[in-house]
């Protein structure tokens, strides 16, 4: 999420496509969190669920095992024949401009070029942004350089934020949409993605009443790279939408703790609310993360003591601790328990266990481990990543018991098959996050990631017989 401005930044003045650069972003923070236990929450919560299984669980570097070799490997894929699927969204038409916003402004009452032409009024070369529709009693109109400008027209611009700054500076256009505060100036920014199970899915800015709701203003949509018909705020909004809003400096805190709502939420102008304790913090992680490696403490008992000492040496301020707790991640974990036990309890666990050993029994181990693996890569695509693992976990465990081979080869084989998302927008968080800044659409991810998921899947079992088998 904080590399992603940094990203499209530096696309746009290097020349590159930054469509060419975020979806192996994604891949490589998914494939990132494969290093270490606590690289992912799908690996702390097949973990937890081994723990209360009475196994012992994952050793901290378990897993880097797998994520090691699979991160070269795709590192080199990207670096040689994979470029060629990545999607290229070079257009300068409005749908190949999914890099900067869609906003709108009015045209002023007592605007000097009311009754002007858009030519004459300086409103058809703006460089770093164009006059793409103009609403006018509720109509939307194509917009010609003859197109004449009356007063309380409202005008959809195509550009980056600083686009939309200048053009306010301007006389004769003014917002179309008020502040939150009349009397506040210069009030941050804020980059939200909508997520895949958002409420605001499928309904527009006017029907959620936004500003009343979230307290801040949307001037600016990002959709997938493709049009935004109508006025702003009368648009459906998808999933992978970027919004752009503003409002007071809390802003951002409080659309991050909506996790439900949103992908992901990134100040554009960003400064550490406790920037001086910054070195303190990454002191505080290094320790833990080092007692854990070396055996020392559990995981558990390391980042609670890590996280009490974040707040007493002040580096997470108390109105923040509530806001730092993903709850989601708490509710799928308990979840998982009660969820794991019904498919243990029930015999289902077994039951598919013999089923599957039945099956393909004749073949061996490694065989098991390419369908475990493809079953829950698969489930990963249409459900979540971690209701996955929770799902195949005891499944997998069954099998590794009646085969009498070792359970943490298949374990790990569940983990990473649950995470490994590359095929859907919305099968892992990061996919979703990239989506609007790059201009993808659903199929971009399906071309780009079925390779990646069938090399991923030859490293996991490839590794996992090696080491484990």
């Amino acid at each position: 999420a904080m590399l992603i401005p940094r990203i499209r930044q530096w696309a746009r003045s290097s020349g590159i496509p930054a469509s060419k650069l975020l979806i192996p972003l994604s891949t490589a923070a998914i494939v990132g969190g494969w290093l270490t236990l606590i690289g992912t929450s799908t690996n702390i919560v097949v973990h937890g669920l081994l723990l209360i299984e009475g196994y012992e669980g994952f050793g901290f570097f378990d897993l880097t095992w797998v994520g090691v070799p699979a991160a070269i490997v795709v590192v080199l894929y990207y670096s040689t024949i994979g470029r060629a699927l990545l999607p290229d969204r070079t257009d300068h038409t409005l749908v190949g401009r999914a890099r900067d916003y869609q906003f709108e402004l009015r045209v002023a009452a007592n605007a000097s070029f009311a009754g002007k032409t858009v030519e004459v009024a300086g409103l058809r070369m703006l460089g770093n942004a164009y006059l793409a529709r103009l609403h006018r009693d509720d109509a939307v109109r194509n917009v010609r350089p003859e197109t004449m400008l009356l007063p309380d027209d409202v005008l959809t611009f195509i550009g980056d934020v600083e686009a939309h700054d200048l053009l306010l500076q301007r006389d004769g256009l003014e917002r179309s949409a008020p502040r939150v505060h009349m009397s506040d100036e210069d009030l941050p920014l804020v980059e939200a993605v909508v997520s895949s199970g958002s409420h605001l899915v499928g309904k527009t800015l006017k029907e959620i009443n936004f500003r009343e709701q979230y307290g801040g203003v949307v001037i600016g949509i990002q959709q997938r790279g493709e049009s935004v018909d109508g006025a702003l705020g009368r648009v459906p909004l998808q999933a992978g939408d970027v919004l752009l809003i503003e409002g007071k400096p809390a802003l951002a805190t409080s659309l991050a703790a909506r996790t439900s709502d949103f992908a992901f939420v990134i100040p554009l102008s960003y400064e550490r609310p406790v920037a001086s304790k910054a070195s303190l913090s990454l002191l505080i992680l290094a320790v833990m993360i080092g007692v854990v490696a070396t055996g020392v403490m559990s995981l558990a008992v390391a980042a609670f003591i890590a996280a009490l000492c974040m707040i007493a040496t002040g580096c997470l301020r108390k109105k923040s601790i509530q806001r730092s707790i993903d709850f989601s991640v708490l509710l799928t974990i308990a979840a998982a328990l009660g969820i794991g036990s019904a498919v243990e309890t029930t015999g289902l666990a077994e039951a598919a266990a013999t089923v599957i050993v039945q099956i393909a029994g004749a073949v061996g181990p490694v065989v098991m481990l390419v369908v475990l693996y493809a079953v829950a890569n698969g489930l990963a695509e249409l459900i979540t990543n971690k209701a996955s693992a929770v799902l195949m976990l005891p499944i997998a465990l069954s099998v590794a018991n009646t085969m009498g081979v070792d359970w943490k080869a298949f374990a790990i084989a569940i983990t990473i098959g649950s995470a490994a998302s590359f095929l859907t927008p919305i099968g892992y968080q990061t996919n979703l996050m990239v989506m609007g800044a790059g201009g993808y659409k659903y199929t971009d991810y399906t071309r780009a990631g079925a390779p990646v998921s069938v090399i991923v899947m030859i490293v996991t079992v490839f590794v996992c017989s090696t080491v484990w088998l």
